[in-house]
């Protein structure tokens, strides 16, 4: 593992959610975080749109730093990755309603739903559960997508569990190369002789 996988893990789950945060907060009443989705903060005519473009953009680029540094999976794990920040880079490019927005989130989302389970990291295990779980939030925002009511929460669900889990591997990874501490013991003591 290159040495800023850790910085660039850390930052990534802060990030959109930092930014999301801030800039429901610069909205008009009547946005909703549960029913409208984190694209709404970054399409022309919101306030400070500038806030969730720069935090998706930023997002990207802490995904794609990631995988180019993350050397213990593989490479097929490695493209998904940087794939999926790279196409959430471009959802910033691209702002709501533009085509490209669309095929770009969709990639994004795509991308890091499976990229665990190529990943195999911590394990081969937890990697597919992770996709199984990403996959299924993936599922109950694409649900949403037809008018449903918690369209804005089911995608907020969903990217924070796949800008996530990156950590959660790196974490898992740094653990696994730190020897374990044996129990300490209490010197012996001999018997005092005369």
């Amino acid at each position: 593992m290159k040495k800023w996988v850790p910085i660039s893990a850390s930052f990534a789950p802060v990030v959109p959610v930092g930014a999301w945060l801030l800039a429901q907060h610069k909205q008009a009443p009547g946005y909703s975080a549960v029913s409208q989705t984190i694209s709404v903060l970054a399409q022309p005519g919101a306030n400070d749109r500038w806030i969730m473009t720069a935090g998706l953009f930023l997002l990207g680029s802490l995904q794609v730093l990631t995988a180019a540094g993350l050397t213990e999976a593989p490479v097929p794990a490695r493209v998904l990755l940087g794939t999926g920040g790279t196409a959430t880079a471009l959802t910033a490019v691209f702002p709501q309603p533009q085509p490209g927005h669309v095929i770009a989130a969709g990639a994004a989302f795509a991308a890091f739903a499976l990229w665990p389970a190529l990943a195999r990291l911590p394990d081969h295990r937890m990697g597919i559960v992770a996709s199984v779980l990403t996959v299924a939030a993936l599922a109950w925002f694409v649900s949403q997508l037809a008018g449903g009511g918690y369209l804005g929460l089911s995608e907020r669900v969903l990217a924070a569990g796949e800008a996530l889990w990156p950590l959660v591997v790196v974490l898992s990874l740094r653990a696994a190369d730190r020897p374990a501490i044996a129990p300490s013991r209490a010197p012996s003591r001999s018997p005092i002789r005369h």
